[in-house]
């Protein structure tokens, strides 16, 4: 995979909508992204094309549209901030996986245990892993939190799996005396 060289300038607004597209649902207003990075928006329409054109960024139309990061951006930024990105460690039907980073884990219905479903987003390719496999997730840098669950679908252009949670652990949950 080539890595693609960013401008500060550019490196700096892609990872302004990175925050603001996980803040918020749906795209993010161009002067919105101006604000944040304090440049005019014009600057930012300009910027955006070059992003587009790297295809790190979905211009949404609308009333509703802006920018949105694609799962390209992710990697061009690498989250290039991390010197050593957190790792958290994914096993795979029993066996830990080395070339495959868990780069997001988001928890959807949470409301409802019985449907609780996470979606793991993976630095590295979801090609390998097939409905019905079991996966365990974590322990996740900060939170120690450890995720059993069983792949219920996946997303393979954008490296996301859908897990059925069977179980979640957080450290602090010592067995009681």
């Amino acid at each position: 995979m080539s890595s693609i060289e960013l401008t500060d300038s550019q490196r700096k607004i892609l990872n302004e909508l990175v925050n603001l597209s996980r803040e918020q649902e749906g795209a993010v207003k161009g002067e919105t992204i101006a604000e944040a990075v304090e440049r005019n928006p014009g600057t930012i329409r300009n910027q955006m094309q070059s992003l587009k054109a790297l295809q790190l960024v979905e211009g949404v139309p609308g009333p509703k549209g802006g920018y949105k990061p694609t799962a390209t951006a992710f990697e061009a930024l690498d989250l290039q901030d991390l010197d050593e990105p957190a790792a958290t460690p994914l096993h795979h039907e029993g066996e830990k996986l080395e070339n495959v980073n868990v780069q997001e884990i988001n928890l959807t219905s949470v409301h409802h245990p019985e449907l609780c479903r996470a979606e793991i987003h993976l630095q590295g390719s979801a090609r390998d892993f097939h409905e019905g496999d079991s996966v365990v997730v974590g322990p996740t840098p900060l939170s120690k939190l450890t995720i059993e669950g069983t792949v219920d679908g996946k997303d393979e252009t954008a490296s996301v799996l859908i897990l059925k949670i069977d179980g979640m652990k957080a450290p602090s949950e010592e067995p009681s005396h």
